[in-house]
């Protein structure tokens, strides 16, 4: 069986000039990276205002585990089977982080026959858009420093400086580090962190700004420390926002590239949905939507978290409506979800399939309270059993919940044309859309609801640091900003180790951070870490190159 690396390695790609060509994208508006990727200027979207949109589909999935839901997949296999039925589609996705391809991850650009390609080039350094956040990023720590140790005219406290530095790599010896040591001349000593480059504000706000003149007015908002007088003190303070928006330009230009089949898709934007709102760019999406009749977008880990940030922050920022919502499952997450050990889930486990189904009936339930038609994809795996598939059919006939296989995987397209014929159906079902979390709500209000109505807690706990930070951002008139929570992906709670359905628990709150410049507040809750560390086998072990430059191990 070939690897997905070398499935993506002997495809035939179309020049990136046809794919264009195939949506009537301008040659003017169009920057080549090579054969097969190009940046489209986002100034495009300016000229397509009259255009009608076409449907938006959110793909979202159940919570992750190590056996792999195929959320990615099934958004690529499933805009392709939606071309191959004479509909015109385009896939958007987000650009992965370096870091976790390193770590645990591998890829992150589809698999089997349901990827977006040239693989290596958007598993690794792509276009350099995580880059040139990574340079913005550490410009603006590098001039607090700077600034501090020049007479400090802001008067800015060391001990209250928010903004950390970041780099596109899982290093857990980074998490906590003093800066500023070996004499005077380096500044001043000081308590300092790195986040990874999918964690920063600034990869939020390339992914909600509508151009460069929103990109400066966002990147001044940033708050990055406060004065010895307790005033916020901002990116427009120290007048870097033109400078960091200079570094960036060319990263509010979506990415076009290709799927294994031809079918154009947007990769552009790398948030995390475990630490912010965990989907592509508003511009790559309104695009898409101008240039197609159907868009397949998807929002990152399951649904608690990528799909209730889409669906109550993302949707209402950028006017979006969408269409339908593709819930994906396979049978072996839902045994993990059960309890079932790693090393069994080849195994038929009915009991542990019973048990983990509750976790797709919770997901599944949330996810109609906006209103919005829903429909599973079982993601198919060779090691699925008849009974297996038999007790899921069964379980999704008693809560009636609609659903299809999926075998994108191993056939593409064509394994995916009865999921794309549901989906049309369900589509054509009545939508009352509606945001679950209102944005007027106080804090607590917003928080509460959210952890109750979708992670199914039973009270809302917030820890002295937390509390301490409430009452400052409701002193600055800052506390009714909407709420993006960071908490583990695993869990719909915010213990990892609460698998399935759990209820009636105490959701921890152990901090808030402030993204101004976003225009949300980060509720940290539980363990959750915002720069992941490497195992101890990690994929870069495996990750190699030849004399001729051939890659392996990438996925």
């Amino acid at each position: 069986m070939l690897t997905d690396l070398e499935i993506a390695q002997k495809a035939e790609l179309r020049e990136i000039d046809e794919v264009a060509s195939s949506i009537s994208i301008p040659d003017k508006h169009l920057r080549r990276f090579g054969k097969y990727v190009a940046k489209i200027s986002h100034l495009y979207l300016n000229e397509l205002q009259d255009r009608p949109d076409g449907k938006l589909v959110l793909v979202t999935a159940i919570s992750p585990t190590s056996a792999g839901e195929g959320k990615t997949t099934t958004s690529v296999g499933l805009a392709m089977a939606l071309n191959k039925i004479g509909k015109k589609t385009f896939v958007t996705l987000r650009e992965p982080s370096v870091g976790p391809i390193m770590g645990i991850k591998g890829g992150a650009a589809g698999g089997g026959y349901s990827q977006v390609l040239p693989m290596e080039e958007i598993n690794l350094h792509f276009t350099g858009d995580f880059h040139a956040v990574s340079m913005a990023h550490n410009l603006l720590s590098a001039v607090i420093d700077a600034h501090i140790n020049f007479k400090n005219e802001l008067k800015i406290d060391p001990t209250q400086i928010y903004w950390p530095r970041t780099m596109d790599m899982n290093d857990r010896a980074l998490r906590q580090i003093i800066v500023g040591l070996g004499g005077s001349a380096n500044g001043y000593p000081r308590e300092d962190s790195f986040v990874i480059t999918a964690a920063s504000e600034i990869m939020a706000i390339i992914c909600l700004s509508k151009n460069l003149v929103d990109l400066k007015e966002r990147l001044s908002k940033i708050i990055v420390a406060r004065s010895y007088d307790g005033e916020f003190i901002t990116v427009e303070d120290l007048d870097v926002q033109g400078a960091m928006a200079t570094l960036l330009k060319d990263v509010l230009d979506p990415n076009l590239v290709q799927t294994l089949e031809g079918t154009p898709a947007f990769v552009h934007g790398g948030p995390f949905a475990n630490i912010a709102h965990g989907t592509n760019t508003l511009t790559a999406t309104k695009m898409a939507l101008k240039l197609s009749d159907y868009v397949i977008t998807e929002a990152g880990f399951g649904a608690d978290l990528g799909a209730q940030k889409f669906l109550d922050f993302v949707c209402q920022v950028g006017d979006l409506n969408p269409s339908a919502v593709v819930l994906v499952a396979s049978i072996r997450a839902l045994k993990l979800n059960g309890g079932a050990s790693k090393n069994e889930i080849q195994e038929e486990d009915i009991e542990s399939l019973n048990y983990g189904f509750k976790n797709l009936k919770v997901h599944f339930e949330n996810l109609r309270k906006y209103g919005i038609p829903v429909v599973v994809a079982l993601n198919e795996f060779p090691t699925d059993t008849a009974k297996e598939r038999e007790t899921f059919d069964a379980l999704c006939k008693a809560d009636s919940i609609p659903y299809e296989l999926s075998k994108v995987w191993a056939e593409g397209g064509a394994g995916g044309i009865d999921l794309a014929k549901k989906l049309l159906e369900v589509i054509d079902q009545p939508n009352s859309y509606k945001p679950l979390i209102p944005m007027e709500a106080p804090f607590e209000e917003r928080l509460e609801k959210l952890a109750m109505e979708i992670y199914r807690a039973g009270r809302v706990d917030l820890e002295p640091a937390a509390k301490s930070k409430l009452r400052l951002f409701k002193k600055k008139g800052l506390d009714r900003l909407p709420i993006i929570v960071a908490k583990t992906q695993y869990s719909i709670s915010d213990d990892d180790k609460k698998l399935g359905a759990p209820e009636g628990y105490t959701f921890k709150v152990r901090d808030l951070n402030l993204s101004a410049g976003a225009g949300f507040i980060v509720v940290v809750a539980g363990k959750i870490m915002l720069m992941p560390g490497l195992g101890k086998d990690p994929n870069a072990k495996h990750i190699d190159i030849d004399a001729d430059g051939k890659i392996s191990g990438l996925f």
